[in-house]
């Protein structure tokens, strides 16, 4: 039962990257744009398309990965997620709006979703015992 719940969340955290690394691409990069801190020395624009990338290729990764890579693959996910963080917290300094995140309130609760995401990248490619 644990495997079958694992593969779930292995493929709808690979199917979330993958869509939102294209949101990035296309219609979404003004609201990624919300998240990138003002301290990163790149420009926004350059940034959101780079990570949007990484999402993709993350995603597609967590996909189709073969069953022995995905714990490396479930870690770079992870350590992806924990490094765009300080752009999810610059969000809440700074409050900028973006994806329906229009107050403090709901800047705040999306922080704790984070660290959600790395651990379910995490477990959800771990090798089973």
């Amino acid at each position: 039962m644990a495997s079958i719940a694992r593969t779930t969340g292995r493929i709808f955290l690979g199917s979330a990257l993958t869509f939102a690394g294209v949101s990035h691409l296309a219609w979404a990069r003004e609201e990624f744009r919300a998240q990138v801190p003002k301290s990163l020395p790149l420009d926004p624009d350059t940034t959101v398309l780079a990570s949007g990338v990484a999402e993709i290729g993350l995603g597609t990764a967590l996909l189709l990965s073969p069953k022995e890579h995905r714990p490396l693959v479930g870690s770079a996910a992870g350590l992806f997620f924990a490094a765009v963080f300080p752009g999810n917290i610059a969000q809440y300094v700074h409050r900028r709006d973006g994806f329906g995140l229009d107050t403090d309130r709901k800047r705040l609760v999306r922080l704790f979703f984070q660290p959600a995401l790395i651990g379910l990248a995490v477990w959800s490619t771990r090798r089973p015992s």
